[in-house]
């Protein structure tokens, strides 16, 4: 149950650090992404605009919760693996081949 308790941490983790990130991150591509290029102006039908941008924008936060829950799992991972490994080479425990004389 604490290995499971342990990933679960890190998947959280990682889904809030990637939204975070993406949220941060987003907007200026979004900016950058739905500028004109030479700067003119030029008419446009704003409820779409709207829709399109807050589309991007969830889109984005979504790929980014997507990333950071991957990341979080792989880090979950190594350090389970890590664990595992540490418990096995405690000094002072039995080798696991040796039994009790029965």
């Amino acid at each position: 149950m604490a290995l499971f308790k342990t990933f679960l941490i890190f998947i959280l983790a990682g889904t809030l650090l990637g939204t975070f990130v993406a949220s941060l991150a987003a907007p200026s591509y979004i900016e950058w992404n739905n500028s004109t290029p030479l700067a003119t102006q030029t008419m446009c039908n704003l409820p779409e605009v709207v829709r399109s941008v807050t589309a991007s924008l969830m889109h984005s936060q979504l790929m980014g919760a997507a990333i950071g829950a991957g990341a979080g799992l792989v880090v979950a991972i190594l350090v389970a693996v890590r664990a595992r490994g540490r418990a096995k080479q405690r000094p002072g425990s039995p080798p696991p081949t040796a039994t009790a004389a029965g």
